[in-house]
């Protein structure tokens, strides 16, 4: 009957964009899924090939790495401080091993390919090997690869420079490259020469990551840390930018370290490896359980500008009638916005193992939430190995309010998800999963309530809850609640504009924790799965039915934030004895340094014209402007006589019909705000035209003005009094004539 009724209504109704869903047999309409949310293929049909700028040249070779975790934490390093600080030598005194020629590159993005540049892929080793058996070879055109160019400068010793985010001239954190030919007990030192942040986590005992494929295949060990005499610090040399913005200072890193296998291959990274691929592989691995398909459905979002799908899954148990399912609130989490911070994609995998899993808790969270999961918002920046930026050339995490969607499509469609979701459901909170390279541990940035006296604190209590569940990693103390005009642009702030009380970003640190039993140390994947497990728990405690919870930590904030602000007090007084009381007890979270790449794309500033750059007018200081206002008055202002002015007389004005006052013409201007104003000459009023205005003037200059040749009359009050007062001839009030000078 159901089907027989469905038939009947769908051509009743002549459209293909409703679908009539049944609750029992009382029919339910709803919308057809867009056409470009399509399934993702089969287990038995391959995921789309990874797509890459026309320009890029990507060698053929499956990269893939073993998961694995130390026996043991592994601990910082401890600074001597007797480490070396080599200044750039570069190839005028060294041999260039390895460059990657970017200058026939094009400044923006054009058109993409499975697959890179269809040319014969170039030689980047600029010797034979045969020639110097000693020299190592390096390689980084693979997916999420970056190293521009290896330049030899000792017999073991190698600078190494990064290459910027693609089509910026910023941006030099995210490593990760190869190496072979190498020698077993051989102590080398790399130094990369051109980094833009002048602190780093290596000034606090971070340590580089080196992979061995021998290791992998022989002993099972994956990713671990390596590294002695470690250093970062400034050099000597400038950072290339653009035209309208000044050099900036560069900085080095430098290490020694030893490998440990001849003739191995080995890679080297900033942190753990998570590509577009690997993340494909994962999706395909989830989708492909039957268990899991019931309650996980996973779609396409969007393409992003190279034409790779932005994937979003929808995690909710099919449980319970229609009113149930749509009584649901939501939890929306998004991930790897910033391509570089890979830290926040495998928290979000371990947030999905959970999440999926079948445990009681998961069930629940299923039963309650309706979950919507961006796993990777910027799979372009992902496979080209930036750090920060998209193929556009911006931050997206500058641009979730951004009207351009067909440049920033990622970041556009994912808050149009979240427009559309909050008109069918409460979202109860929003977290966007970030890693962070100056500061140790995990802590979160979320948006004081602080106009709304009711909910104040209330954005405290989830990273407040979340430090009790993960005390050896989280730090409360490090989290920051502040809104600040320079990140507007953000997806915590712009969904916080939405209307979620609760948006967040979960920062985890490149290094490790100090806190606990983990102090000292530095995170494994596996610890930042648990800050996934670590979330959903949390989740369920914040979303307890028992208050008891939540109001412990409202006792607990307020007690804490009462004796932060005392602290503050006692230490933020001026010279002048005066309290300036900051508008927040808490710092600014702009450890992130992200405010250089938002603005217009590239490829729309690359379309301006250069003559009409050329002639660009250049903006003026407030003070400037001024300046010149005041120059163009003095220009405009007609020549008064000096004996008009000695031989003036007196007049008065009456204000507010209850004082007067005789006022003298004096050489200085002076503002004075009166009410109606009367002018007259021996207690006569002056007449107005009956067009101008009725005498409801506010401003009026007290130089007032003396006895002045007719002839200059108009244009002396005119510049005195504006244009407002006096307009135009029609509109000036009648003036006597009286021995060759006129009288008001």
């Amino acid at each position: 009957m159901p089907c027989g009724v469905s038939l009947h209504l769908g051509q009743a109704l002549k459209t293909r964009q409703l679908v009539i869903d049944f609750d029992g047999e009382r029919p339910v309409p709803r919308l057809r899924e867009p056409l470009d949310l399509c399934s993702i293929p089969s287990p038995s049909c391959p995921f789309q090939g990874v797509r890459w700028p026309i320009e890029c040249e990507i060698i053929k070779d499956t990269i893939d790495h073993i998961e694995w975790d130390p026996p043991e934490p592994e601990p910082f390093y401890q600074p001597s401080g007797h480490e070396r600080t080599p200044m750039p030598v570069m190839e005028e005194r060294g041999n260039t091993v390895y460059c990657i020629d970017s200058d026939t590159k094009p400044a923006f993005f054009t058109c993409s390919r499975v697959g890179g540049s269809r040319r014969p892929i170039k030689r980047a080793t600029t010797y034979a090997t045969c020639q110097d058996e000693r020299t190592l070879v390096f390689e980084s055109r693979f997916e999420s690869g970056n190293l521009q160019k290896a330049v030899q400068v000792g017999v073991h010793d190698y600078e190494l420079t990064l290459r910027t985010d693609m089509y910026t001239k910023k941006h030099t954190q995210w490593f990760y490259f190869r190496v072979s030919n190498m020698r077993a007990g051989v102590t080398y030192r790399f130094t990369i020469i051109n980094l833009m942040k002048s602190s780093s986590l290596y000034c606090f005992g971070m340590r580089p990551l080196l992979y061995s494929e021998r290791a992998a295949k022989e002993k099972g060990v994956g990713w671990h840390r390596t590294g002695s005499n470690i250093k970062h610090y400034r050099n000597n040399t400038q950072a290339e930018q653009d035209s309208n913005v000044g050099a900036k200072p560069l900085h080095s890193l430098t290490w020694t370290f030893q490998f440990p296998y001849n003739l191995d291959t080995c890679y080297l990274a900033h942190c753990y490896p998570y590509t577009y691929s690997h993340l494909q592989r994962y999706l395909r691995r989830i989708t492909s359980d039957p268990s899991t398909a019931a309650y996980c459905t996973l779609r396409v979002l969007c393409r992003s500008l190279a034409g790779n799908a932005v994937h979003v899954l929808t995690v909710t148990s099919p449980k319970g009638d229609v009113e149930e399912r749509r009584s649901k609130r939501a939890v929306v989490v998004t991930a790897r916005v910033h391509p570089g911070e890979t830290n926040g994609s495998w928290m979000m995998e371990g947030f999905l193992d959970f999440l999926l899993g079948e445990s009681d808790d998961a069930r629940l969270l299923r039963d309650t939430f309706v979950f919507k999961v961006v796993p990777m918002l910027n799979p372009d920046g992902v496979v080209v190995g930036n750090y920060r930026c998209s193929l556009a050339g911006r931050d997206l995490n500058r641009n979730y309010r951004t009207l351009l969607r067909d440049s920033f499509p990622c970041v556009w469609y994912t808050r149009n998800m979240v427009k559309r979701l909050l008109t069918e459901r409460d979202i109860v909170l929003y977290c966007d999963f970030h890693g962070h390279s100056r500061k140790n541990n995990v802590f979160m940035y979320g948006c004081d309530n602080r106009d709304d006296a009711a909910s104040r604190l209330h954005e405290r209590v989830f990273p407040l809850m979340m430090s009790k569940n993960a005390n050896d990693k989280f730090s409360f103390r490090s989290c920051k609640f502040r809104v600040q005009k320079s990140k507007e642009g953000t997806g915590r702030i712009t969904m916080w504009r939405l209307g979620i009380r609760n948006s967040y970003t979960l920062e985890s640190t490149f290094g490790g924790s100090t806190l606990g039993d983990r102090k000292g140390t530095h995170f494994t994947t596996c610890d930042l799965k648990s800050l996934g497990y670590y979330f959903c728990d949390t989740l369920l405690d914040y979303c307890d039915p028992d208050p008891t919870k939540t109001s412990h930590c409202l006792t607990e904030l307020s007690a804490l934030v009462r004796q932060e602000f005392k602290e503050r007090l006692s230490r933020v007084v001026d010279a002048e004895g005066l309290l300036s009381c900051a508008s927040d007890i808490e710092s600014s979270t702009s450890g992130s340094n992200s405010t250089e790449s938002d603005g217009l794309p590239v490829h729309l500033l690359n379309q301006i014209d250069e003559h009409s750059q050329a002639k660009r007018r250049q903006l003026k200081t407030r003070k400037e402007r001024n300046q010149l206002r005041m120059d163009r008055a003095r220009i405009t202002e007609p020549k008064i006589p000096r004996s008009d002015i000695q031989n003036s007389t007196p007049f008065v004005v009456k204000v507010n019909s209850q004082t007067t006052r005789t006022w003298m013409p004096h050489p200085t201007t002076r503002i004075g705000l009166i009410g109606h104003v009367t002018l007259w000459k021996e207690d006569e009023p002056i007449k107005w035209n009956q067009r101008g205005y009725d005498g409801s003037i506010a401003l009026i200059t007290s130089a007032l003005f003396p006895p002045i040749p007719l002839s200059n009359a108009f244009l002396y009050l005119q510049a005195r009094l504006g244009s407002v007062l006096f307009p135009s001839s029609s509109r000036v009030c009648h003036l006597t004539q009286t021995k060759g000078t006129s009288k008001l």
